[in-house]
């Protein structure tokens, strides 16, 4: 017989974006007030925990409003002195990382009643200097429990948290958001692994929560539902903002998966006009319930689509000259009764007494089809001019009305001759709307590029605009343009009439092998800050490609190796150093130790001996391994032997001939030289050089500076499955 002290209640959101449209003087609060609402629910309803989908937050790097309220609403309903039932059986330190590896309710410094887990979205992925996510703030507090980590995005290991009250056992996956086309390759690939209990297999209730395209909007650019393991019961679905919150069953994989949507509306489609739900989910043994909620507090939203043509009365107005202000009152008496629906609705769920000020003011969407019939045309008035209209009744005055036609072309020229899209088209490419990468495509796809490849110049766009890499543009560039030339350097004869023929041609292997993913990232060139030393290329990604690693010139473009005279001393930590002398590839003979890992590993797995033993895990494609759910040794690159001695390289030749420049009798490049040697490292000692330039004074690095510098030399050997994608990237 089950009771309350053996059913998990899990409050399910996702999509709350919040700092969505802050600016805005009307709906900039709505985002904020919609998760605030989400968690007074849980409180409320006296709920074990909360499950958030993904994109907690509109933007990566939030801003302090944002932050703040976000922290407020969980500080308010999630910290107390009310006990939280849960027990977590599984090894937390495979789930959470960063300093504090464990739940936040398992803290005895906190006092957390209500846990929140979440992954992370699109909208909130790590970035920047130490690859971190604004979760990674919320974790650090103690407000957020940040889970489902993806730092290998094409060798992915999925293990749960394991959760028990009473006699429920709860397996929580989660997947944070990959790029879709990537994510549906490493699963074709078959490197995605989902680990399950070791123990007591079957009376486990698995759970998983996505934030990926669920609908298939390009061939490769979604998550198949049938990729998912069968052994899953209930899927929690995010990124996709239409409200499905009843689960439907999937008859081929046999489980349930169910879409909560978003929060607030972040685009004027039918999706968003859907009434905003979330779930509290009931588990109980491998049985589980569904309660929808109603959210009161999102604001109203309206939509409706007409096509002139089928009106007869308006229809007639196509041969008519002079009609724009009879259409126009038409439209106006539409957009009026949709106005008044709205608020209706809103009236309608409302509980509590309000003031007729409180009354929101509504989102309201008409999408009119003008396409006149044979011999007629529609004089509509300018979109913006009749939005504007009803500034006082709407809260998106600038965009209430949309005109479009089905049969227009889809292109148009310019006075310069440029083929660009049809307005209507740019009507409807709203940056809230669309990604970047198909807002591109749309401009590109009228355009006939011949030398850059068009795929991987909406990825360039978008790392320019998402991730604030504002020298992704000029290394894409430089990049095709250089491979382009290494392309017809290497053929032996090529006739004049042929030459824009080859060159068309590369570019569209270049696409091709973009899309299949086999065109990898181009390395950047130029000095890079030296790595933090927390930093993990194989948990963070690669430091010398963020955009925070680059060390940039006066004239604002990535800093050259003989660029003043860092290039001298080499940075601690495992960057490497730009033309580092010869002498450091002689101690890598101490290696050695990397057969024992990391000394804090060590120290980790000493202390877990000590306390009670975790539940076994399994991989699902070696169920018969009794593998423990305890912290695997993380994927390295094999130690390297010491290189033999190199002369030293062009760049430090020229680093270390640049003070010889006074002595040629030019004062200005004296003074020149100076100056550089003043601002760029004043702390490191200078290579010296005699007037005749015979003799040269090189800074040696000490045993101290080789061993951070080559910190790969005590990881851990790497896993079988990463010398197997290792080897079929070579």
């Amino acid at each position: 017989m089950t009771t309350a002290a053996d059913s998990i209640r899990i409050l399910v959101a996702t999509d709350s974006h919040v700092g969505y449209n802050e600016r805005d003087h009307i709906r900039g609060d709505d985002s904020w007030k919609s998760f605030h609402e989400v968690m007074s629910l849980a409180k409320e309803r006296d709920i074990d925990m909360v499950l958030l989908g993904g994109d907690l937050f509109h933007e990566n790097k939030p801003s302090r409003k944002s932050m703040y309220q976000v922290m407020r609403s969980l500080r308010m309903y999630c910290l107390g002195d009310k006990p939280c039932e849960l027990e977590i059986l599984s090894d937390m330190s495979e789930n959470f990382h960063g300093a504090f590896n464990h739940a936040n309710y398992q803290d005895p410094d906190i006092n957390v009643s209500i846990p929140v887990f979440s992954i992370h979205g699109n909208h909130d992925d790590p970035s920047g200097e130490g690859h971190y996510a604004a979760l990674d703030l919320l974790q650090m507090s103690g407000l957020v429990n940040y889970f489902g980590r993806t730092p290998e995005s094409d060798n992915i290991q999925i293990k749960p948290v394991l959760l028990q009250k009473g006699n429920t056992k709860l397996a929580l996956y989660g997947m944070s958001n990959v790029r879709d086309e990537r994510l549906f390759r490493t699963f074709r690939d078959g490197k995605v692994k989902f680990f399950q209990p070791g123990t007591q297999k079957e009376d486990w209730f698995n759970l998983m929560t996505v934030h990926q395209n669920h609908h298939a909007y390009t061939e490769t650019g979604y998550l198949p539902e049938n990729f998912l393991p069968g052994f899953l019961d209930l899927v929690v679905w995010g990124h996709e903002h239409e409200c499905i919150i009843d689960p439907k069953l999937n008859p081929e994989m046999h489980f349930q998966v169910m879409q909560p949507g978003s929060s607030v509306a972040t685009s004027l489609m039918p999706g968003e006009a859907e009434p905003k739900h979330v779930a509290i989910v009931t588990v109980t043994g491998r049985d589980f319930k569904v309660e929808p909620i109603r959210l009161k507090s999102v604001r109203p939203f309206a939509m409706k689509e007409i096509v002139l043509s089928d009106d007869k009365e308006i229809k007639k107005l196509a041969k008519k000259d002079n009609h724009r202000a009879e259409l126009t009152r038409h439209l106006t008496a539409v957009v009026d009764k949709l106005i008044e629906q709205a608020i209706n609705e809103w009236r309608e769920i409302q509980d509590d007494e309000y003031a007729e000020e409180d009354v929101p003011k509504p989102l309201i969407r008409l999408r009119v089809e003008y396409s006149a019939p044979d011999g007629g045309k529609f004089d509509c008035e300018n979109p913006q001019r009749f939005s504007n209209r009803f500034v006082e009744k709407v809260a998106n005055v600038n965009d209430v009305i949309q005109f479009y036609r089905k049969k227009a072309s889809a292109t148009r020229k310019t006075a310069t001759g440029a083929d660009m899209p049809e307005e209507s088209v740019l009507a409807q490419l709203t940056i809230d709307s669309v990604r970047i990468e198909k807002l591109v495509r749309q401009f590109l796809e009228a355009q006939s590029l011949t030398i850059l490849p068009q795929n991987s110049f909406g990825d360039a766009v978008s790392q320019f605009v998402d991730k604030d890499d504002k020298y992704a543009m000029q290394s894409f560039v430089q990049e095709s343009l250089k491979d382009q030339v290494q392309h017809l350097m290497g053929v032996d004869e090529v006739e004049e009439e042929a030459f824009m023929t080859l060159v068309d041609q590369h570019r569209t292997d270049l696409e091709a092998k973009f899309a299949a993913g086999e065109l990898k990232q181009a390395k950047k060139k130029g000095k890079v800050k030296a790595k933090p030393d927390l930093w993990d290329d194989d948990i963070d990604g690669r430091w010398e490609d963020q955009p925070g690693a680059m060390i940039f010139s006066d004239d604002g473009g990535p800093a050259e190796d003989g660029d003043g005279a860092s290039v001298v001393a080499a940075p601690k930590g495992r960057g490497k150093a730009a033309a580092a002398p010869r002498k450091a590839a002689a101690p890598a003979k101490k290696a050695a130790p990397a057969k024992g890992g990391r000394g804090k590993k060590k120290v980790v797995e000493e202390e877990s001996e000590e306390e009670d033993e975790d539940v076994p895990m399994l991989d699902d494609d070696e169920e018969e391994e009794s593998q423990l759910f305890t912290q695997p040794s993380l994927p390295t690159r094999p130690t390297k032997k010491a290189a033999p001695p190199k002369p030293a390289s062009a760049p430090a030749k020229r680093a270390a001939a640049a003070p010889r420049a006074p002595a040629r009798g030019s004062k200005a490049a004296a003074a020149k030289s100076q100056t550089k040697l003043d601002f760029s490292q004043p702390t490191f000692s200078q290579p010296k050089a005699s007037v005749n330039g015979t003799k040269k004074q090189v800074h040696e690095l000490s045993d101290d500076e080789i061993d951070n510098d080559d910190d790969d030399a005590f990881e851990p050997a790497p896993s079988t499955a990463t010398l197997r994608s290792t080897r079929s990237k070579r």
